[in-house]
């Protein structure tokens, strides 16, 4: 198969350029700066749900620290593990629900914290073989592989995570303040300065847009008495990784839904790198990219495994980051390393992880939001190079309309049972399932007669005969 690839005229540095340390330093800034909320938010909420308390702390220390290796492997690409794309690794929201269902599976029996998180390890390090297994063909799947399916699902997951950096913008889920006038405006002024400096001429302030962005945010936060640093000092100075601290345990009941997730994930992973590919202006067909692809969703794996040993959840390539990409016109993976080293140390010395953590929702909220619907004209972008014959416009509209149902309507499938829901209920698994189900099932050919003739020349089927006009006119009503 040949190399398909589109290029990206707006990069400034490609996947194999060196950047001056400086710059790439100040490149990786901006992806820890896009990140980080989310690599720490799945340890604050699971810890929180599970009653998990003093655990917490260490819990977010190693979720950074495991990131920074995870990130590593990926972008540095140790023999086949790995993409060796600028891939940022970090803690999966994807597993949240699980991992959370395993948690109350022991707490419903009984466990304390510390024999919650051997089972919550446990399965974990278990499952992470599913992914390991799963991407040793995963590129033989060709319609998994094909750009109309992970075209859908990239859109859904830039469209389904705008929600997330809105509600940041607006103040974060739970906020007393939620959609105040302060908060519209810190947000707000934060996504246009970040528009306006992305329009600059000068290509060093340009690919500076979104870390300027969030320390203008900042220090008009600071401003407004929304900093409070005193929070920084009660941070312990050093976390030390401990395998397996606190055992490992199984139980087949927390088991199947973590499982599960990990197939999904590689679902999800598949689009991500595809998009970062797409966003590098590298092939998104062909030898290389499958290459990748197989190597980015062993990475996965073996991440995962590696987060189970040093007590922390399952990680997965952050969508965001593809975003950061397309605002800085950086895809060197040699920034990825500069990444790596960042989260390692935040995770090693807590105290330079507590400050970023002062960084108000709003002003998170409005770099996402924009680095989220980048995201999504990603893949848009790779819809671009589909033919919009009737019959992929049917599965393209069939999955977004779907996914995107079930994002705008999350309690659509309430009153089904879990296992359904576990399935359905995300709108990227949707998206996911629905585009791989149509375009195995559906001809080719399927339409043609709604089709032109040119429409159909890439995919290999016979031109549509096109009646003259006075055969048209002799057709009976």
């Amino acid at each position: 198969m040949s190399e398909v690839t589109q290029g990206n005229p707006d990069l400034l540095y490609g996947l194999h350029d060196r950047p001056a340390p400086a710059k790439a330093f100040l490149g990786a800034v901006q992806h820890v700066l896009a990140a980080f909320v989310g690599i720490i938010t799945p340890s604050l909420i699971i810890g929180g749900a599970l009653g998990l308390g003093e655990h917490i702390p260490y819990l977010i220390s190693m979720s950074l620290m495991v990131s920074g290796v995870a990130t590593f492997i990926q972008t540095r690409k140790v023999g086949p593990v790995g993409s060796g794309l600028m891939a940022l690794q970090g803690t999966s929201f994807g597993f949240l629900a699980a991992v959370l269902a395993a948690g109350f599976v022991v707490k419903n029996k009984g466990g304390g914290p510390e024999e919650i998180l051997s089972v919550i390890f446990g399965v974990s390090f278990f499952g992470a073989f599913v992914e390991i297994f799963l991407s040793q063909f995963i590129t033989k799947l060709k319609s998994l592989m094909s750009p109309i399916v992970t075209g859908c699902v990239i859109v859904t997951i830039g469209l389904s995570l705008t929600k997330t950096g809105l509600t940041d913008l607006a103040g974060g889920v739970g906020a007393e303040n939620f959609g105040s006038m302060e908060n519209l405006l810190l947000g707000g002024g934060v996504l246009i300065s970040v528009v306006l400096i992305s329009i600059v001429n000068n290509k060093v302030i340009r690919s500076s847009a979104i870390f300027i962005g969030l320390m203008l945010g900042l220090f008009a936060a600071m401003l407004m008495g929304r900093i409070d640093f005193s929070l920084v000092s009660e941070a312990p100075l050093l976390t030390v990784p401990i395998p397996f601290k606190y055992g490992l345990s199984f139980d087949w009941q927390a088991f199947i839904p973590i499982a599960f997730m990990y197939i999904i994930t590689s679902i999800e992973t598949s689009g991500d790198l595809t998009a970062t590919s797409m966003i590098s202006g590298e092939p998104i067909q062909g030898p290389v990219y499958e290459k990748r692809i197989k190597g980015g969703v062993l990475g996965d794996g073996v991440n995962s495994w590696i987060a189970a040993v040093f007590n922390t959840f399952p990680v997965t390539t952050f969508s965001q980051n593809n975003g950061v990409i397309q605002m800085t016109g950086i895809a060197s993976r040699y920034v990825g390393f500069y990444v790596a080293a960042i989260l390692f140390t935040m995770g090693l010395f807590p105290i330079l992880g507590a400050i970023f953590t002062q960084l108000p929702k709003p002003v998170v909220g409005g770099v996402t939001l924009l680095m989220f619907a980048t995201v999504a004209t990603a893949g848009i972008r790779i819809l671009s190079t589909v033919n919009f014959t009737h019959r992929n416009i049917l599965i393209i509209a069939t999955s977004l309309g779907l996914s995107m149902g079930i994002a705008f309507v999350p309690d659509v499938f309430a009153q089904t049972p879990q296992l359904f829901r576990n399935i359905f209920g995300s709108a990227v698994t949707m998206s996911g399932i629905v585009a791989i189900t149509l375009d195995m099932i559906l001809p080719k050919n399927y339409g043609v007669e709604f089709d032109t003739s040119d429409q159909h020349i890439e995919d290999g089927l016979k031109p549509v005969r096109v009646l003259p006009k006075s055969e048209v006119e002799g057709q009976p009503l």
